[in-house]
C-alpha cells in the first residue's frame, strides 16, 4: 500500500506545475526501515505471481523517483535499510545526519534486492555494492558519504533541515525546464564512452 501511495504522490507532484523541487523525508526516528520482512516472506510463499506483482510495484516506484523531471532530495535521519537505501540512491541529492546508519539487508532474509540493485550500482559503483549487498553489514553516514551514497552529512536534524533548505534555495534559482533537461541528459549519457556519438546525443539536449 505504501509503495503504491508513494508512486501516486510522486506522479501528482510531477504533474503539478507549482512544484519545482521534491524532498523525500520521514517523520519519526528513522528514514526508512525497508520492506516488512513478514510481508516479503508471505509474498514469496504465496507464489511467483504475487511475488512478481510486489516487485513490479517497487520497481515502478524506484523508476518514478529516479526519472522525475524535477530535482529530488533525500533528507535522511536515523537509518535507511534495505529498499530505503534504494530510495536514497534514486534521489538526485542526499543529505544525512552524522548518526545515520545504512544497510542493504535483503539477502539476510533470503531475498534478492533485484529492484533496487541498479540504483545502488549507479550511486556507489560495483565494488562498494558487492561488499554491502553481500554482507548486509551496517555502515555509517561517514562511510555513506565516502562511497558516494550521500552528498553531505551534518551533525543533527536541525542542521539537516538547514542543509536541505540551502540546497532547495539554490535549485529554485535555476531554470525549471533546464533542470529537467539536464536530468534527462545525465541519464542518457551516464556511463557512455567519451566519443562523437555521445557528444551528438548530448547535443540533442542542449
Amino acid at each position: 500500500t505504501l509503495v503504491g501511495e508513494l508512486s501516486s504522490a510522486l506522479l501528482a507532484l510531477e504533474a503539478d506545475p507549482r512544484v519545482r523541487v521534491v524532498v523525500l523525508s520521514a517523520t519519526g526516528k528513522i528514514f526508512c526501515a525497508g520492506n516488512d520482512v513478514a510481508w516479503t516472506r508471505r509474498s514469496a510463499a504465496n507464489g511467483t505471481q504475487e511475488k512478481q506483482h510486489d516487485e513490479d510495484l517497487l520497481g515502478h516506484l524506484m523508476l518514478t523517483l529516479n526519472n522525475l523531471s524535477k530535482p529530488t532530495l533525500a533528507r535522511v535521519q536515523g537509518a535507511a535499510l534495505g529498499s530505503g537505501v534504494g530510495l536514497v540512491a534514486a534521489c538526485d541529492i542526499a543529505v544525512a545526519n552524522y548518526d545515520c546508519q545504512f544497510a542493504l539487508t535483503e539477502v539476510r532474509f533470503d531475498a534478492v534486492p533485484a529492484m533496487i540493485c541498479p540504483f545502488i550500482l549507479a550511486a556507489i559503483g560495483e565494488r562498494h555494492a558487492r561488499r554491502y549487498l553481500l554482507t548486509t553489514e551496517r555502515f555509517s553516514a561517514a562511510e555513506a558519504y565516502r562511497i558516494g551514497l550521500v552528498h553531505e552529512i551534518v551533525p543533527d536534524e536541525e542542521q539537516l533541515d538547514e542543509a536541505i533548505g540551502e540546497i532547495v534555495d539554490k535549485l529554485l534559482k535555476n531554470g525549471q525546464q533546464a533542470l529537467g533537461a539536464c536530468k534527462s541528459l545525465i541519464r542518457r549519457v551516464a556511463g557512455r564512452p567519451l566519443d562523437e556519438s555521445t557528444l551528438k546525443e548530448a547535443g540533442r539536449h542542449g
